[in-house]
């Protein structure tokens, strides 16, 4: 697996964080990467965090990467790369611990739609 980090998706879902009003998510604690070589064959994109553990150990505040899958984000069209950022945003706790919401209760397709509808009103109010 090769993984390469991405200034484009990064200021993308920068640009998201800010549009969307997810204060709690500090853009300089999250990063994007496109991975290259995944064996899974459904996962188009999975967010990371560095362990708990390793957080105390270095006294360092959390922090969170997004991985891209390659094959199968790059074929999405640019709607859906952008509702899969969302859904990935959407796995970042309003606690940012380091911890993450689960699909069960609130990252579901249902909330990622209202997302990125508000996200979409939101851009046509402020683009000119």
């Amino acid at each position: 697996m090769k993984y390469i980090h991405s200034p484009e998706w990064t200021r993308t879902t920068h640009s998201l964080i800010e549009g969307l009003g997810f204060s709690h998510i500090p853009t300089e604690r999250i990063t994007v990467f496109k991975s290259q070589g995944s064996n899974s064959r459904r996962v188009i994109a999975r967010i990371h965090t560095m362990p708990k553990i390793i957080q105390l150990g270095t006294n360092s505040p959390p922090f969170y990467a997004i991985e891209l899958v390659s094959e199968r984000f790059d074929r999405q069209d640019e709607e859906e790369q952008i509702k899969t950022l969302i859904h990935e945003l959407l796995h970042v706790p309003h606690s940012f611990n380091g911890g993450f919401r689960g699909h069960k209760h609130y990252v579901n397709h249902a909330t990622v739609e209202t997302v990125y509808r508000q996200w979409k009103e939101r851009s046509r109010i402020t683009t000119p």
